[in-house]
C-alpha cells in the first residue's frame, strides 16, 4: 500500500484528473482496512448460510447496471455513487465464491447428487458471466470461471466430468475461432461490435502493440536500477494508475523496487497457502482455494501483460492499482479468511 500511495502521488504529474487518486486511494485503504477489522470479530458463517441471497442481490446489481451504470472506455459497468464509483461485478466475486461453497459443502455432505451438482454450479457461474460480458467486462468472466474450476477440483466429482468439461470447452472455442477467422460479419451481429474488438486486440496482442503498451516498456526499459523517485515529466501510459500501475512503480522504484513488490506478493501467496493447507473447515478450504486462484491469477495477469507477454485486460494489481471497489473486496476476502482460520478460544 505505501508503494500504491507513491503511484498515486506521481499519477497527478501524468494527467490532472488523477489530481485527487492519492487522497482517495488513502480512503479506500483505510476503509477496506476498518472492514477487515470488523469481520475477523463477527460470524461469517452468517455469509454462508445467506450466500443465496447474497447471490441475487450480486445478479440483481450486475443486471441493473446495463441500464442505469456509468460508462467508461466503451464498457457499462460502474455506478456513480459520487464519492466514489461501485462496480457490482466486483461485489458479485465475493457472492458467487461463497454461493458456490455453499453448493459444494452440500454435496460433499451428500445433499445433491453429483451431476445435478455440476450443472448447479455451472448455471449459478453462467448467469453473472453473462451479464457481465454484456458489459463488456473479460476479465470478471475469466475470475468467475477460475472459482468455478477452483471449486470442482476440490469437491471430489470423477474425473469424466473434467473431460468432458475441457471437450465442451474445445468445441465452443473451435466454434468462435471459426466465426472469427471465416465469418466474421456473423460474429459482430451476436457479440457486437465492442466486445469483438476487445476480442480481436486480445487475439492480436502481438502484433502491433500500440502505444499504451510501447509506452509502458519503454517506461520499464529506461528505468534505472532503483528508478528515478518521483517525476515531474513522466512518457505518457493510459490507465497508468490501474492496469499500468505496476509499470508506473518500476519508473518510481527500479528494478530493485520492482524485486521487493514481487517478493511481497509471494509472501502473501504463501501466507493464504498456509492458511489453506491448515485449515480443516470444508467451506474454509473452499473459499481460501478460490480466493488464490483469483488473487494469483490478478497478479500473474497483470504484470505480465505489463511486460507486453500477455493480453491487454481490464486487470487491475491487488492492493497497488487504483480503485474502491476491487480493493475494499480484497480486504473483505482476508477478512473473511483471517476470521474463518483463527484459532477459536
Amino acid at each position: 500500500m505505501i508503494a500504491s500511495f507513491f503511484c498515486m502521488y506521481q499519477a497527478k504529474f501524468v494527467k490532472s484528473i488523477y489530481s485527487q487518486h492519492l487522497t482517495k486511494q488513502i480512503i479506500w485503504f483505510i476503509s477496506g482496512l476498518l472492514l477487515l477489522l470488523l469481520l475477523k470479530k463477527v460470524k461469517v458463517k452468517f455469509f454462508f448460510r445467506y450466500s443465496f441471497s447474497f447471490y441475487l442481490i450480486g445478479i440483481f446489481l450486475l443486471f441493473l447496471v446495463l441500464f442505469f451504470g456509468h460508462s467508461t472506455n466503451g464498457a457499462r459497468a460502474w455506478f456513480n455513487l459520487k464519492f466514489f464509483n461501485f462496480q457490482p461485478s466486483e461485489f458479485m466475486k465475493i457472492a458467487l465464491l461463497l454461493y458456490l461453497c455453499k453448493v459444494t459443502n452440500d454435496f460433499k455432505l451428500g445433499k445433491i447428487k453429483e451431476f445435478f451438482y455440476i450443472v448447479k454450479c455451472i448455471f449459478i457461474t453462467f448467469i453473472p458471466s453473462i451479464l457481465v460480458f454484456l458489459e463488456p467486462d473479460t476479465g470478471a468472466i475469466v475470475i468467475y470461471l477460475l472459482m468455478l474450476l477452483s471449486v470442482f477440483l476440490l469437491s471430489g466429482i470423477k474425473k469424466r466430468w473434467f473431460v468432458l468439461s475441457f471437450l465442451f470447452v474445445f468445441i465452443l472455442g473451435g466454434g468462435f475461432f471459426y466465426l472469427y477467422f471465416y465469418k466474421q460479419d456473423t460474429l459482430i451481429h451476436l457479440i457486437g461490435t465492442s466486445f469483438f474488438y476487445r476480442m480481436d486486440r486480445l487475439i492480436h496482442f502481438k502484433d502491433g502493440s500500440g502505444m499504451q503498451l510501447n509506452n509502458a516498456l519503454a517506461t520499464i526499459g529506461n528505468t534505472s536500477m532503483f528508478g528515478h523517485g518521483i517525476q515531474k515529466e513522466l512518457l505518457y501510459v493510459p490507465e497508468f494508475p490501474t492496469d499500468f500501475v505496476f509499470t508506473l512503480s518500476i519508473s518510481i522504484f527500479g528494478f530493485v523496487g520492482g524485486c521487493i513488490l514481487l517478493l511481497c506478493y509471494f509472501l502473501l501467496n504463501c501466507f493464504f497457502i498456509i492458511k489453506f493447507r491448515t485449515s480443516k473447515d470444508t467451506e474454509t478450504k473452499l473459499f481460501i482455494h478460490g480466493f488464490l486462484y483469483i488473487f494469483f491469477y490478478q497478479q500473474f495477469q497483470n504484470i505480465l501483460m505489463n511486460l507486453g507477454l500477455f493480453p491487454i485486460m481490464g486487470i487491475p494489481l491487488p492492493f497497488l492499482s487504483y480503485g474502491g471497489s476491487n480493493m475494499i473486496v480484497y480486504f473483505i476476502f482476508i477478512g473473511f479468511i483471517l476470521n474463518l482460520t483463527r484459532k477459536k478460544d
